[in-house]
């Protein structure tokens, strides 16, 4: 696998680990090899996941390696990071969906104990306290993969001077909206709110996997490390 692994300690003594790698698919496979060893070491491990396009090789690794008999998740717990808003699960553009559709469909981690926040609750900040309850009560996150914005935004998490650390209900901002529209009809059907983790329930966990892809994410990767 051709990356190149530069290390290091930040201010506030995070060890970094920056894999530099030569395309998307090497990338994924590193990125796989991390998750699955974690599973692998800790049956019963509990994983952060994410959506968008940055992981989606990494979950086809995964699957693969199930597939293969190499990896088993039937004891994992899995808890999403974030959901839009009033869309239903079955909607081909919730991340629900997404997940059934990239990962959950293709390996053995049982229904029970998938975690996706419900974007069609009645009571959001309640669904929000609860969410970050049951992350606690599983014994924290092991491991959260993560994606970034082209502008730096984490989640639904964008960039500013203060974060919200809880998981929290999240107005879109216009660039959102506009970047994801993309993926609707048209612009106006794009969810205007959605439910995020926080900044602060995405750090407690124990470790991060921040995949990266695309010159356009450069500035952000520069500008998170520094």
């Amino acid at each position: 696998m051709q990356s190149n692994a530069i290390h290091f300690t930040n201010q506030k003594n995070h060890n970094i680990h920056l894999y530099v790698c030569k395309d998307y698919d090497t990338i994924s496979k590193k990125a796989a090899g991390l998750v699955s060893g974690m599973v692998n070491v800790k049956p019963d491990c509990i994983l952060g996941l994410a959506t968008g396009s940055s992981p989606i090789g990494m979950y086809e690794k995964l699957a693969e390696l199930y597939r293969d008999g190499i990896t088993d998740y039937s004891k994992v717990t899995t808890f999403n990071l974030d959901e839009y808003c009033a869309l239903p699960e079955d909607n081909d553009q919730s991340y629900h969906y997404f997940m059934r559709e990239h990962l959950f469909a293709h390996i053995n981690v049982p229904a029970e104990n998938i975690h996706i926040p419900s974007g069609c609750a009645q009571d959001v900040e309640t669904e929000c306290r609860n969410y970050d309850a049951a992350i606690a009560a599983a014994g924290g996150i092991d491991i959260q993969v993560l994606g970034i914005g082209s502008n730096g935004h984490i989640g639904f998490n964008e960039p500013a001077d203060a974060f919200i650390g809880s998981t929290h209900l999240v107005k879109l901002k216009d660039s959102t909206i506009k970047a994801n529209a993309r993926f609707f009809q048209s612009e106006a059907d794009v969810p205007r709110q959605a439910i995020s983790m926080g900044i602060g329930s995405i750090m407690a966990a124990k470790k991060i996997l921040l995949i990266a892809h695309g010159a356009n994410k450069a500035k952000a990767i520069a500008a998170t490390l520094e």
